[in-house]
């Protein structure tokens, strides 16, 4: 993928769209350019305000791609992402740009989840949930600083209860 000295490259398409999601785990906010993934679809999660990807010929998903993500940072998005997701490998086109961009991104770890539908919109989860994901966010941060943290799921479970 990418040599230490550049970093890692990310696709994000969710919650991590926002900046000041991104600055408060990362406590910065990397160069980023907007990207599509083709052959996969971003869904809503049923009880959660944040969404899933999963392949599905014939969808794109819109995103940005983060750049110059160290190892460490990249072990705080693995761990913010939790269990619910698996860092794959995927090709995405960035901004005005032909070429495919090999990056990280978090897909959803349950193909058959019954959960799963539609579609997310970013903008309306900006209007919506933001400020509420933003101050779990910054537990998350802090919990993770504690010898026994809490996994980010029980962060946020702990958070936003359970809609049905």
């Amino acid at each position: 993928m990418a040599s230490s000295s550049e970093g890692h490259k990310v696709f994000v398409y969710g919650s991590l769209l926002a900046d000041d999601v991104v600055g408060v785990l990362l406590k910065r906010v990397p160069q980023s350019s907007p990207a599509i993934l083709h052959g996969f679809h971003r869904f809503s999660i049923k009880g959660r305000v944040y969404p899933a990807i999963l392949p599905v010929p014939k969808k794109q998903v819109t995103g940005r791609v983060l750049f110059g993500i160290s190892d460490g940072e990249l072990d705080v998005l693995d761990t913010f992402e939790d269990v619910e997701y698996q860092r794959t490998s995927v090709d995405v086109i960035t901004d005005g740009d032909d070429k495919l961009l090999q990056t990280h991104t978090y897909v959803w770890g349950d193909v058959s989840d019954p959960n799963l539908f539609g579609d997310w919109d970013f903008e309306e989860w900006k209007k919506t949930h933001m400020e509420d994901f933003l101050q779990m966010t910054c537990g998350f941060v802090q919990e993770l600083q504690l010898p026994d943290s809490k996994p980010r799921v029980a962060t946020y479970d702990s958070f936003f209860p359970h809609q049905t």
